[in-house]
């Protein structure tokens, strides 16, 4: 149990730790790498966007003072620092754990050492304010040594020099443990001494000049150490990311890119990663809404809603945290399903992963992160609809397996029964109330037209599926064979499938219209194509080779002898692949009896017959299967 705690509280921190480098990427992307950052606040219309970069500001200032060429060349130079910043956070969101914890004690190492610095500038600056009062004879030192306490706690900065003292002594203590140059006594000493000494000189009568820069040169030692560590480490660190490089190469020329990425995704823990990011960057936004509009009575919670999930997917590194709430969600969606059923499918687990990539492909074909406020909110709804409608999909796909083996297997288990139709029931009531109100409160458009053709797809596939569950049902509880069962089956997933391409080919032209007319893009592009390959011309072929390979077995099978009732009365045997009794039966050449159907079936897998193995159907010579069948004996 304490091994099982203390590795969720490493891994719990190994996902904090990879969280800042996303808040900085972010960050790069909301100025837009020079382009104008909108920023969308509360009840804010399209006109009261604040369009601002830093680039831009930059730019602007340079303008007075500067020619149009100089300010092309600031504009570009902090375009590569920018770039560089987000590729030096790349790269340390995919280290390994130790060495980020080595990274992060450097950083806190350089942070205590500017925390220092703005505490001592701002303690000396009360400090200096409060000796240049008239009212001040003496120094703060002099009204220690005579217990003049009062004066200086109250009318002077005494109690902000106890705090000073306090802090200075912290961060002197922080430093000391986590900087990474040789512990020497002298040095630790000093570096301590380095921290105190503002503080210390500040009691003291000592010219404004010299309390002025004393937080400056209180800072030089502890940067000396941080730049010796830097130089004394780089070829350790340049080794590193050699290795890092060695590494993956080989990975790659030895397993491929696929497994080098899936198993980066899984030791960086990215899907938690990115939710943790989302999650902390929705709360900063809500606590900055809440504290803008703390105490207003008009305060509506419908619009900080809006407001969050238009800032949700403002950056790709939103959306990717936007993505990775929603896998969570259509996991939990799926698992749901699956406690209902009494099933556990291992396959249908990455629902959550299939749903993230739809929805990441849906966000990268609208352009939802170069979209204004209203018709950014406006997408995202509808790529929601979208999504919960593959959803349907994906649960169909669980519950369809059930019901052929609920069906087909006798399983007198009713509860069983009775769930997976209750699950059947949705599937087809909540799509049809969806369309209903879509349709009572929209237009005629073409995103409206694909919800609709989703919906119907999944209205169909529930009614096949049902279909083939009651034919199946009635053929358990026969006591003859059925022998055009297969046939019945054959038809209802033909119809099926007919209606599905005819899907296919709608929502092609239909994306095509979206292309030309309403908004472009290579994205939607590639999609289509995809669609038109997979979705329509693979299923095609399969459909066509299915039917081909039924019909040639039926030929198959007609070409051969019908057995007369007094041969099946006198054989008095099963058929050797059902195991049924024989009413009717074909006879082959090497004169053995078999269903119809079921010789049929065994022809789509080979030509030979299933007990001796001889070649039940030779086209060259057909006279041969029409000879009068020798009675068994």
């Amino acid at each position: 149990m304490e091994h099982l705690l203390r590795d969720k509280l490493f891994t719990f921190a190994d996902i904090i730790m990879r969280v800042p480098p996303l808040f900085i990427i972010d960050g790069l992307l909301r100025i837009r790498l020079g382009l104008p950052e909108e920023t969308v606040g509360l009840n804010a219309t399209e006109d009261d966007f604040i369009v601002t970069s830093v680039p831009d500001i930059i730019a602007d200032s340079f303008s007075t003072i500067a020619p149009e060429g100089y300010q092309m060349f600031a504009g570009i130079m902090l375009k590569f620092i920018a770039c560089c910043i987000g590729f030096i956070a790349a790269c340390t969101f995919m280290l390994w754990t130790r060495h980020l914890i080595i990274v992060y004690m450097y950083l806190i190492s350089i942070g205590t050492i500017f925390v220092s610095y703005w505490s001592n500038v701002s303690t000396l600056e009360a400090v200096i304010t409060y000796a240049s009062t008239p009212e001040y004879t003496s120094s703060i030192l002099e009204d220690i040594l005579r217990l003049n306490l009062t004066s200086v706690m109250k009318e002077g900065p005494g109690t902000l020099l106890i705090q000073n003292y306090i802090l200075q002594c912290l961060l002197a203590n922080i430093f000391c443990y986590v900087h990474f140059a040789p512990r020497y006594s002298i040095l630790q000493k000093s570096l301590v001494v380095s921290f105190m000494m503002p503080s210390i000189l500040a009691i003291h009568p000592l010219p404004t000049s010299i309390l002025y820069h004393a937080p400056l040169f209180a800072t030089l030692l502890p940067l000396a150490v941080c730049k010796f560590v830097i130089w004394y480490n780089g070829i350790a660190m340049l080794r590193t990311i050699y290795m890092g490089y060695a590494h993956a190469r080989n990975f790659i020329s030895n397993y491929g890119l696929s497994a080098l990425v899936e198993t980066e995704w899984f030791r960086l823990n990215v899907p938690c990663v990115l939710r943790t990011f989302w999650m902390l960057r929705m709360g900063e936004q809500v606590i900055q809404i809440l504290g803008n509009h703390y105490g207003e009575e008009n305060f509506c919670y419908y619009d900080m809603i809006r407001t969050l999930l238009v800032n949700g997917c403002e950056t790709l590194t939103a959306v990717l945290g936007l993505t990775s709430i929603i896998s969570l969600i259509c996991h939990y969606i799926g698992c749901f399903f699956q406690w209902v059923l009494l099933t556990e499918d291992e396959n249908e687990k990455s629902i959550g992963t299939i749903s993230a990539i739809l929805f990441y492909i849906l966000t990268l074909q609208t352009g939802l992160t170069s979209l204004d406020r209203e018709k950014r909110l406006v997408k995202l709804c509808r790529n929601f609809c979208l999504l919960f409608t593959a959803v349907l999909h994906f649960v169909h796909n669980i519950v369809n397996p059930l019901l052929m083996s609920l069906s087909a297997s006798h399983n007198p288990a009713l509860h069983r029964h009775l769930r997976a139709l209750a699950v059947c029931a949705f599937l087809i009531f909540f799509p049809v109330s969806l369309l209903a109100f879509l349709w009572s409160h929209f237009g005629v458009s073409t995103w409206l037209l694909a919800v609709s053709v989703f919906s119907v797809e999944v209205i169909v596939k529930v009614m096949v599926s049902l279909a083939i569950y009651i034919l199946f049902l009635i053929d358990a509880y026969r006591t003859a064979f059925w022998e055009e069962l297969d046939d019945c089956v054959y038809i209802i997933r033909s119809f099926g499938n007919i209606i599905e391409f005819a899907f296919g080919i709608i929502l092609l032209f239909n994306g095509f219209w979206i292309l030309i007319f309403e908004s472009g893009g290579a994205i939607r592009a590639i999609m289509m194509c995809i669609h038109a390959y997979f979705n329509i011309w693979c299923e095609v072929k399969a459909g066509w080779l299915v039917f081909m390979k039924r019909r040639t077995a039926v030929n198959k099978i007609n070409s051969l002898a019908e057995a007369r009732f007094e041969q099946l009365r006198s054989l008095n045997d099963v058929c050797a692949i059902c195991y049924q009794e024989m009413q009717t039966a074909k006879i082959t050449r090497c004169n053995h009896y078999f269903h119809g159907v079921c010789l049929r079936k065994w022809l789509y897998v080979q030509d030979r017959c299933p007990l001796c193995h001889d070649v039940v159907y030779n086209p060259h010579n057909r006279e041969d299967s029409s000879v009068e069948p020798l009675t068994p004996e």
